[in-house]
């Protein structure tokens, strides 16, 4: 009877054993599965009465760069469209549907490796969903250099020339102005007619640039990868956009020439080595190692 009782609890332990070992293979694949739910529904939390609109981080740069009453960027600006689609591949990544190839045994450089499609769920922009369709579309893969320049239209080649996502500026600012952030005018240029987009909801630019601000300040940490990943991407495409110091113009000489410092001390930064530390965003430093090198 004993020996029996002794049988019987055996074989219950190594059943649950074997339950717990299985139950420990499919956790790594349930968490991650989690991840990019969660991750999914905070991207999508951006309806109904929320108290602060959401914006993409290709928004933001523009904002950033946007005059308040003229309602256009500088003509003299010929930086910000490649930084806007910069901001559109850290954008993907950081919602979990692009990620850099692997490195390999021979560990290649940032920029020598392919942007590959993690996942092609929709993410409810239209930009960033025609971003992600060329991506995934693409065999070969390309590399982040390359896609900057693609789907800038930068390109000799008149068989990628459809990769071009065209009219960039003027549907992220008609996005803005669905968020009740800016509003829609003609103005005219002598010879022609313009539609600007003037700001109407300052409240919200604001916010936006005391977010800059007191990332360079108030709030500094010394330290890049303790910094929220999309506020360290907006400080590094702002300044790739050559809008970051329409974030600043309002400080004191003093706090304007520290912010400065600090920004120079991210940019001194070397993203392949940035990139190989834990928790690290590969694309987001392939992207910045793409602007500075």
């Amino acid at each position: 009877m004993t020996s029996l009782t002794q049988r019987s609890s055996g074989l219950v332990q190594r059943r649950t054993e074997a339950l717990r070992n299985a139950a420990d293979k499919e956790r790594p694949a349930a968490e991650e599965d989690h991840e990019s739910r969660r991750a999914d529904e905070k991207d999508n939390d951006d309806t109904g009465d929320s108290k602060e609109t959401r914006l993409t981080l290709m928004e933001e740069v523009l904002l950033l760069g946007l005059k308040d009453r003229e309602g256009y960027t500088s003509f003299w600006n010929d930086c910000i469209s490649s930084g806007l689609r910069g901001c559109m591949l850290i954008e993907l990544a950081l919602r979990g549907r692009l990620q850099l190839e692997a490195c390999g045994m021979r560990r290649k450089g940032l920029l020598a490796r392919k942007v590959i499609c993690r996942s092609d769920a929709p993410t409810g922009d239209v930009l960033l969903d025609e971003a992600l369709k060329h991506i995934k579309d693409t065999q070969p893969p390309e590399t982040v250099q390359s896609w900057i320049e693609l789907l800038s239209g930068e390109t000799w080649n008149p068989l990628k020339l459809h990769y071009q996502l065209r009219n960039v500026r003027e549907r992220l600012a008609k996005n803005l102005v669905e968020k009740g952030v800016l509003t829609t005018e003609k103005q005219n240029f002598l010879l022609f007619d313009m539609t600007t987009h003037p700001l109407t909801n300052n409240n919200i630019k604001q916010r936006l640039i005391k977010k800059v601000q007191e990332a360079v300040l108030d709030k500094w940490v010394n330290d890049p990868h303790r910094m929220d990943k999309r506020l360290l991407a907006l400080i590094f495409l702002a300044h790739s956009s050559d809008v970051l110091e329409n974030a600043f113009a309002p400080l004191l000489d003093d706090q304007y020439d520290l912010a400065m410092k600090r920004v120079r001390q991210l940019l001194e930064l070397e993203p392949e080595g940035e990139s190989m530390k834990a928790n690290a965003n590969e694309l987001l430093w392939a992207v910045v190692a793409a602007f500075t090198k």
